[in-house]
């Protein structure tokens, strides 16, 4: 199978904070994978920036910020190392397309960073979220766009790990089954 069978490559990411926003709250953890070859994967763990995390947070994501202060990588190194990644499964003419379920979440910490650490995000300025489009191309209302719906509907009921990179590469089979099914649609 080409790693990028569209002139886009699909990237799924997932991320893990320490709370709902980045200018007080920490990114913590990247997981990402293609969409097309989720064999071509990457993950990170981050050093906080602050000691801040939201209970609601931590709960979610089970890591531990004091291990993550010795254990996880500087962010500068964690954008670099995700950015030198994105740039080695690029192939040829392909640029990276973000795809998050609930982008707007994930795109806003991972924009940051890479803006913050780096000067630039290789996603340029464009995410696609799998919600909004299972609600394109479903006609279905936004409280029917669940990912326990649609978890349920297309991958027998698995749900989240709240770990980064197996809920990006769950995202991105979940992508793979509504993007051929649009397409079939659109074809008929």
């Amino acid at each position: 199978m080409e790693l990028c069978p569209d002139l886009e490559c699909y990237v799924s990411v997932d991320v893990e904070t320490s709370g709902p926003f980045p200018s007080t709250y920490s990114l913590l953890a990247i997981g990402a994978c293609l969409v097309y070859e989720p064999t071509q994967y990457f993950y990170v763990e981050l050093r906080p920036l602050s000691t801040a995390s939201a209970p609601e947070a931590a709960r979610i994501h089970r890591l531990s910020l004091d291990r993550l202060a010795v254990e996880g990588l500087p962010p500068a190194e964690a954008m670099l190392r995700f950015a030198d990644w994105l740039k080695s499964v690029m192939t040829e003419g392909r640029r990276p397309l973000f795809v998050g379920f609930n982008a707007a979440f994930d795109w806003m910490f991972v924009n940051d960073y890479f803006h913050r650490f780096l000067g630039y995000n290789p996603f340029g300025h464009a995410a696609l979220d799998i919600k909004s489009f299972y609600m394109g191309m479903s006609g279905r209302r936004w409280c029917e766009t669940s990912m326990r719906q649609l978890t349920r509907r297309y991958l027998g009921g698995r749900q989240l790990a709240h770990h980064a990179l197996d809920d990006a590469l769950l995202q991105a089979e979940l992508f793979r089954l509504l993007l051929a099914e649009a397409r079939a649609q659109h074809n008929k």
